[in-house]
């Protein structure tokens, strides 16, 4: 065997006896309620799922929001927040690493803190345009023009023959998420990039600052409580694959075993795996937490 081959070797082996992070352990995985998280996500019977989600995505900003507030306490030490670019000089989780893109759609690397303020600053942007989350949906309770468009034409528009055992979608024109309730077409895109967006947060939120200062903080399980029911939403009405889950993915089959997330169609609960009795990690030992 080569020198090189002994080297890969050493490291796969080394990694494979490292421990997991503490997050990803059993023991640090509590929540601050109890109950089944499918009532909070479960979208009441007469209420039209653009509206919904709407809802949904908003409340689920409510909450990261929160959890970012706590890594920009300002650090007594330091005078700078938990987060800043020394500490995270890229927004990173896990070995993924996630870019910004500039002016010229260029993908540049940018530290943590500022990619975060950036996307609350999209987010907030895009909840706050009413032609995307329109606040006042009365006006287009009925705009179902056979046109297809939201507005009424000012001539007749001609159609081909109706088949009657076609669906009042069909009928009406083209049909997409939220429609009856004035969302725009984008609408689900959007949202979709939305949860993407909070999903990184979540996973740097994890991977960069689970020990300092969610841990130190006694918050940790605040922040379980709040990424369990974002994850329930997302994959309940799929606005996240499994990609963009991929870095929580150990913690999320845990929950998944546990029963406290419905299981995918089609497919049953990962086994519990066995956890081993780990003392918690020492508040005086910042970076122990991988």
């Amino acid at each position: 065997m080569s020198l090189e081959s002994q080297q890969q070797a050493a490291d796969a082996a080394q990694q494979s006896n490292r421990k997991p992070p503490f997050f990803f352990r059993e023991e640090y995985a509590g929540l601050i309620v109890r109950g089944n998280f499918m009532t909070l996500a479960a979208k009441p019977e007469l209420v039209e799922t653009g509206e919904w989600l709407a809802h949904q995505v908003v409340e689920q900003y409510r909450l990261l929001e929160q959890m970012i507030d706590i890594i920009k306490v300002i650090d007594e030490k330091t005078g700078a927040p938990v987060c800043n670019p020394n500490v995270c000089p890229t927004m990173s989780a896990s070995g993924h690493t996630y870019t910004w893109l500039d002016n010229n759609k260029k993908p540049i690397k940018i530290p943590a803190i500022q990619y975060i303020n950036l996307v609350q600053k999209w987010i907030v942007g895009k909840i706050n345009d009413s032609s995307i989350f329109p606040t006042d949906t009365t006006s287009f309770a009925a705009a179902t023009y056979a046109s297809g468009s939201l507005t009424p034409m000012s001539a007749p528009q001609p159609l081909g023959p109706t088949n009657l055992n076609a669906p009042l979608s069909t009928l009406a024109g083209r049909d997409w998420l939220g429609k009856s309730s004035g969302f725009p077409e984008s609408f689900d895109s959007d949202i979709r990039s939305i949860y993407r967006q909070m999903m990184r947060c979540y996973a740097h939120l994890y991977h960069g600052h689970w020990l300092d200062p969610f841990w130190n903080v006694n918050a940790y399980k605040e922040l379980n409580t709040c990424f369990i029911h974002f994850v329930n939403v997302g994959k309940l009405f799929e606005l996240i694959g499994d990609k963009e889950v991929e870095p929580m993915q150990p913690l999320i089959d845990l929950w998944l075993a546990k029963g406290l997330l419905p299981p995918a169609q089609g497919q049953a609960p990962p086994p519990a795996a066995k956890q081993e009795n780990v003392a918690p990690p020492q508040q005086s030992a910042p970076g122990t937490a991988t």
